[in-house]
């Protein structure tokens, strides 16, 4: 990667969090935690490897992308706006009575969402099924999704990697926020999922583990993932629950919380503070 488009996605990363933190503040509660830590990943794959058409959204050859871990949805609307889906104006409604942005993703009323999610387990095997169907009628399009880590418990999700490690689904890579945290504590007290590599290569799952901070890193996962044959791809990021965001970073109970406007400026600041 060129250092100037390292800067270029680095500078996307830095508004895709800043627009989350100002979209989540407005409406003074939401899912900070699970958001704050994708925005390196939303950079790369909307502005690097995403395949799609802002003024054609519903271009049958796209690449798709699933949000399975859905109460982050406000991350994926920033994604949305600086890629032309959305206007700048709309993320201002988010939420709120009559929006077409409710904090959960919903393709029904929002332009760029694919997939309904909220219930965790669902968007993967939802994922799962795109690929599928993708690869009977032939598109050289990939399905790319996310799931979270305390998603990863839900026997759903097992069930859907089960079947696209045996279709053999190598349009489909997904993303796990391993960032450690879930709404209940640590996800090691609650319900440990280690050794989750392996678990993963147990069902036929091409696997990586990485900095999910690191952007140069994760456009190398993202490339060898869609050059691997045979196997769908699992990338691990390994995050911070609350990324760049002082009250809320490693904290179980930003899974969800209220944000003031004086929180918010001072999250601002440390995030642009961080922006070199």
């Amino acid at each position: 990667m060129k250092q100037s488009e390292y800067k270029e996605l680095h500078s996307k990363a830095v508004e895709i969090r800043k627009m989350t933190l100002r979209s989540i503040t407005n409406v003074g509660k939401g899912h900070i935690g699970g958001t704050m830590s994708l925005c390196e990943v939303m950079s790369v794959l909307y502005f690097k490897y995403m395949n799609v058409r802002p003024e054609d959204p519903l271009w049958e050859d796209r690449d798709r992308f699933v949000l399975s871990k859905g109460h982050a949805g406000p991350v994926v609307y920033g994604a949305l706006v600086l890629k032309g889906f959305l206007s700048p104006d709309e993320l201002k409604t988010m939420n709120r009575f009559g929006s077409r942005l409710p904090s959960h993703c919903d393709r029904k009323l929002t332009k760029g969402i694919d997939m309904s999610t909220g219930s965790l387990g669902q968007g993967i095997s939802t994922a799962v099924g795109m690929a599928l169907g993708a690869k009977l009628d032939k598109r050289p399009c990939f399905i790319y999704t996310i799931i979270g880590d305390g998603e990863s418990q839900e026997g759903q999700v097992w069930e859907a990697a089960m079947l696209a490690g045996s279709r053999r689904l190598d349009n489909l890579i997904a993303f796990t926020d391993y960032n450690k945290l879930q709404i209940d504590g640590y996800t090691g007290d609650v319900n440990d999922l280690e050794p989750l590599d392996k678990k993963w290569e147990a069902f036929g799952w091409h696997v990586q583990s990485i900095d999910g901070h690191d952007i140069k890193a994760i456009d190398y996962a993202i490339d060898m993932a869609r050059k691997t044959k045979g196997k769908p791809s699992m990338i691990l990021l390994n995050t911070s629950k609350g990324k760049g965001v002082g009250f809320a970073e490693n904290r179980a109970e930003s899974h969800s919380m209220n944000i003031t406007e004086e929180m918010c400026a001072q999250a601002m600041a440390q995030i642009e503070a961080g922006e070199g």
